[in-house]
């Protein structure tokens, strides 16, 4: 067999030997702190070593906007061994005056954006009544958030940024992790992926998108008809992969031009799921690495590999047997892998933090 294929082999078999040597810590489990759920990880490795997570506070049930929900913060300065007490950065007051749905992208400047939605639940958002885009910043490293900042006018409806998105009726940014471009001419953009709702009924894909560390925002063209959550990665040369929740084969978008326009979709077949959110990100300068359930249930979460920069996926370990649903990655040092995940319990989900090191 030709040298490249044994090449691989031994590279997904150290990473599945990787596998043995993690920790992992329940970080919230329904009834803690005074809230009957919580739900939606986020998780980002910073600038300064730290690592910082963010999730909904679901305080009285576990639904969805409209319902009266807090994103919340923590922070672990000892590589996830010790994590700080919850550090609310929205607060909901009440049913349609709540958050959630948390992204986290940090900037070439190393400040950090957590983007969510608020207000209306996203199937009845109207112009009158929307579901709304906020950005919340931080400049210590997610100790302290600014009040958030409504940039919804810009993504959807009469005054949007791109004309072809005015006719929509909601929107959100997909919960987990943004991205921040290192290659090319775009290095220093910073973007996250956005569903944009038509009809009360039907989701489509667009990226916003930042050449000025989030101040002001401008929106793609069409990424993805039909889509749902998605999530970016920057391949190495310079081009972004787009991965897209969908019920079945997973799908997904490239651009060639740092997120501004997109080709054609296509979908994973060896990447056959539940519809659920997951993450995306690049490991090293060879491998690719997703967490999205491996069943057609949300269960068995799993990370998946990928060698050819996405093209195909492979090797998946499983990280949570049984009941499993979102999740969040970031790069920790050395190589380590941190993963931000929901697990299934009879009360409702648990939050929980696993690093994976060589």
């Amino acid at each position: 067999m030709k040298p490249l294929f044994w090449l691989l082999i031994l590279v997904s078999c150290c990473w599945c030997s990787l596998y043995a040597q993690s920790n992992e810590q329940r970080l919230y489990a329904p009834g803690d702190y005074g809230s009957r759920n919580w739900r939606i990880p986020a998780v980002r490795c910073l600038a300064d070593s730290s690592i910082l997570i963010v999730n909904d506070m679901r305080k009285f049930n576990e639904g969805d906007l409209p319902e009266d929900i807090d994103v919340v913060c923590r922070r672990s300065t000892d590589g996830g061994l010790t994590w700080s007490e919850p550090l609310t950065i929205a607060r909901g007051t009440g049913v349609g005056q709540g958050y959630g749905d948390p992204a986290l992208v940090e900037t070439r400047t190393s400040e950090v954006l957590c983007a969510f939605a608020g207000g209306n639940g996203l199937w009845a958002s109207t112009l009158e009544n929307p579901q709304i885009i906020y950005i919340c910043r931080s400049n210590n490293h997610g100790q302290s958030w600014t009040a958030p900042e409504n940039i919804t006018a810009i993504v959807w409806g009469p005054t949007a940024d791109n004309p072809s998105c005015k006719p929509y009726e909601g929107g959100f940014i997909a919960s987990g992790n943004g991205l921040l471009l290192t290659r090319g001419p775009h290095a220093g953009r910073i973007l996250f992926a956005a569903a944009l709702c038509r009809n009360h009924n039907t989701l489509d894909n667009f990226v916003l998108y930042s050449d000025d560390d989030g101040h002001t925002w401008h929106v793609s063209n069409l990424a993805y008809s039909n889509g749902d959550e998605a999530k970016l990665v920057e391949l190495n040369d310079g081009r972004l992969l787009m991965s897209v929740r969908q019920s079945g084969a997973r799908g997904y978008s490239i651009s060639q031009d740092g997120g501004e326009t997109w080709g054609e979709q296509g979908h994973w077949s060896e990447m056959t799921t539940n519809a659920c959110n997951g993450d995306l990100i690049r490991l090293n300068d060879t491998t690719l690495i997703h967490s999205i359930p491996n069943s057609m249930k949300r269960e068995n979460l799993s990370i998946f590999f990928s060698h050819d920069e996405g093209k195909t996926w492979g090797n998946p370990v499983t990280i949570c047997a049984g009941g499993s649903a979102y999740s969040s990655l970031t790069l920790l040092p050395n190589e380590s892998i941190g993963i931000y995940y929901e697990k299934e319990t009879n009360q409702g989900y648990e939050l929980w933090f696993k690093k994976i090191s060589r």
